[in-house]
């Protein structure tokens, strides 16, 4: 049996980022055609011409907040026009290719910003996630990951049934009678968050209920640490994580290497620095943006909000996709100064007004009600009166005073941080 979901995983490196660019045109356009939203976002864009992650970045990034506040919108809209039913585009916002009927299934994550999902195999993208945590055809699967509202169960189950797997639809809740219905059915392997698994056999074992079928996991949802990992397989199992969201599906997934997350295949993944569309030096920090494939739920140049870094190389499994170093923070570092929002975006275009500058940061300190702004930059040409000129830059455009620091090149950690709150709230 192959080590490998498919072919793909292990395409030369060149012919897939080829065969990606090849098609993004194509996604573009059926993209505008079939979501408004997404028309709006392209508008003056010659789809034809965008080939390359270069051209890519010309396209305007979409973040989740900016997604809820159009998903409100419409939903407003289409209240006070009155109706007898909400249409999906009212639901969805406009970026949403398909409707009722199409669509199977509905789901609701905070804000309330609402998901489609629709009857295409593997919706989420989990199966390759699935089995390269090891699980195969016809085994059983206990699925531990919330049924009601969120996509989350539904994630798995669809990515188990793409396999050829049963699956038990646990959910969560109910320690002692998923303790015994795991007893009775004896699955192969659990899915869910890995802290439910670990209060699930801490459960089992002061029941002095064995559960010696459970060998593996695909957990998501938490932070899985390598202490958690150790502490699963001193119970015999072995856990791998996936990186996903209820807007993309899955994203990226461990493989047996436990070096990074290896990307999933049908998606461009870029990190940028956080409050802009550009682009990071290659290793560096920034916000995870996703151009999806997916020709239901088509978002372009999605800014998830999460903070992550590209490893260099090929991972030692054998993938041969780009891998990131998974989950690393909130890229929005959005903070209140002195009763003032100050925004990521806001550094970004203080830096920009100034050519001499380089990287940046502001740094807010001080006690509860005493805040002090430091904005810190690195020089990349000094000019007289630099300083000053800067400060009044922050002034117009945070309406904030603030102190200045100009930094040698290459001073400040290249940690994605644009926004560092250093207040002590004691």
């Amino acid at each position: 049996m192959s080590d490998y979901y498919d072919e793909r995983e292990t395409l030369p490196a060149q012919q897939r980022e080829q065969e990606l660019m090849a098609r993004l045109p194509q996604v573009l356009q059926a993209a505008r055609q079939r979501a408004p939203a997404i028309a709006v976002q392209l508008q003056g864009v010659d789809i034809a011409a965008v080939r390359s992650r270069e051209d890519l970045s010309a396209i305007p990034v979409i973040r989740k907040s900016e997604l809820l506040q159009a998903q409100l919108r419409s939903r407003e809209q289409a209240r006070t026009q009155g109706g007898a039913g909400r249409q999906a585009q009212d639901v969805f916002g406009g970026f949403s290719a398909i409707g009722w009927g199409q669509a199977r299934k509905v789901f609701a994550s905070p804000g309330p910003m609402y998901e489609p999902e629709s009857a295409r195999p593997d919706y989420w993208g989990f199966a390759r996630a699935l089995y390269a945590a090891g699980f195969r055809r016809d085994e059983l699967i206990y699925n531990c990951f919330s049924y009601h509202f969120t996509p989350a169960g539904s994630m798995m189950e669809t990515a188990a049934h793409a396999l050829g797997c049963t699956v038990f639809p646990g959910g969560i809740g109910q320690t002692e009678q998923q303790v015994q219905a795991m007893a009775d059915l004896m699955p192969g392997g659990y899915t869910g968050t890995p802290s439910f698994l670990k209060i699930i056999l801490e459960k089992a074992q002061s029941m002095q209920v064995a559960l010696p079928s459970l060998g593996k996991a695909l957990f998501s949802g938490e932070a899985y640490p390598p202490s958690l990992q150790q502490w699963f397989a001193g119970h015999g199992i072995d856990g791998y994580q996936a990186y996903g969201s209820a807007d993309l599906g899955m994203i990226a997934y461990e493989t047996a290497a436990r070096e990074g997350l290896v990307l999933n295949e049908g998606l461009i993944l870029e990190i940028v620095r956080p409050g802009t569309g550009h682009a990071v030096e290659p290793g560096e920090v920034g916000e995870v943006v996703v151009t999806s494939f997916n020709p239901d739920y088509p978002l372009v140049r999605f800014g998830t909000g999460d903070l992550s870094a590209l490893l260099p190389g090929v991972s030692p499994c054998g993938r041969t996709n780009q891998r990131i170093r998974g989950w690393m923070g909130r890229a929005d570092q959005t903070t209140k100064v002195r009763g003032m929002f100050v925004h990521p975006a806001q550094v970004e275009q203080i830096r920009t007004r100034h050519p001499e500058l380089g990287q940046a940061r502001l740094v807010v300190r001080g006690a509860t009600g005493q805040d002090q702004m430091v904005f810190q930059a690195e020089i990349v040409s000094g000019l007289p009166g630099l300083e000053q000129a800067v400060a009044e830059t922050i002034r117009d455009v945070t309406k904030l005073r603030a102190q200045v620091e100009l930094l040698a090149p290459d001073t400040l950690p290249r940690d994605g941080k644009v926004i560092e709150d250093q207040r002590s709230y004691d």
